[in-house]
């Protein structure tokens, strides 16, 4: 990637991270970019959360579990999502993941941008979603992925909803890493973000990895850590695992 096309990238990111909190416009952008699934007449469910904290899987085994199709809004990765179907009265699922590790994955995906911008994204998704945290359910990354029908059921308890639970059988995990898939590989030309998903294995990233992890300790990044670990704390208390987050 050019110099002049990272700081492009870098620019459209920020943008998008500002005006992910008003429903009106990052919703619009969203359907006509094709990022996502914004909140509709038709929607079941909206599940959201910061990328890499389990979107993909959460998405697809909900889906998956279901007897019959459901709408799900999703992967609009903007707190707009979610407050447009809390207004609505649409059952609303947030995932959350402890912020240094989701920063360090994104910016490992996602090599245009900054770690300090990434944390910047994180607090603008979830710092928007707290005069609302009563009215939708949070879910731990690590939740979703070792106990779905739980969440399922915290939801279900919340919203009077009959959603099925996810039976992780060797059948019906296939068939959620065919589905999240399959909704990756369909994402080309103008719905694909200028800040681009990168493509690669996890072959030679542990360094990389680690570089990024210690570049999130930065002494100059201590306000946005300080920040992400309130509202983390805030909004994973009561909920199953440990509170907090690292700071």
């Amino acid at each position: 990637m050019t110099a002049a096309r990272r700081t492009l990238a870098r620019a459209v990111y920020e943008a998008g991270t500002l005006v992910g909190r008003s429903p009106a416009i990052a919703l619009a952008v969203a359907g006509w970019h094709g990022h996502g699934v914004p909140v509709g007449e038709d929607t079941d469910i909206a599940i959201e959360g910061y990328p890499r904290s389990a979107n993909s899987f959460a998405v697809a085994a909900f889906a998956v579990a279901q007897p019959e199709s459901v709408r799900i809004a999703h992967h609009t990765h903007s707190p707009a999502n979610v407050i447009a179907a809390v207004r609505r009265g649409i059952p609303a699922l947030v995932l959350i993941r402890e912020p240094e590790d989701a920063v360090v994955e994104l910016v490992l995906l996602k090599p245009a941008l900054t770690v300090g911008q990434a944390l910047r994204g994180w607090v603008r998704f979830y710092r928007p979603l707290l005069p609302f945290r009563d009215r939708f359910v949070a879910a731990r990354t690590e939740e979703v992925l070792s106990d779905l029908a739980a969440v399922i059921a915290r939801v279900n308890e919340r919203f009077g909803t009959s959603f099925a639970a996810f039976d992780p059988t060797e059948e019906s995990v296939a068939a959620v890493r065919g589905a999240a898939g399959g909704y990756w590989e369909g994402r080309t030309g103008r719905g694909l973000p200028l800040v681009g998903r990168t493509q690669g294995t996890e072959e030679g990233r542990d360094a990389e990895r680690e570089r990024l992890h210690v570049a999130f300790r930065a002494p100059d990044l201590e306000r946005g850590r300080r920040r992400a670990a309130r509202l983390h704390e805030t909004f994973t208390s009561g909920l199953p695992g440990p509170v907090g987050g690292r700071g």
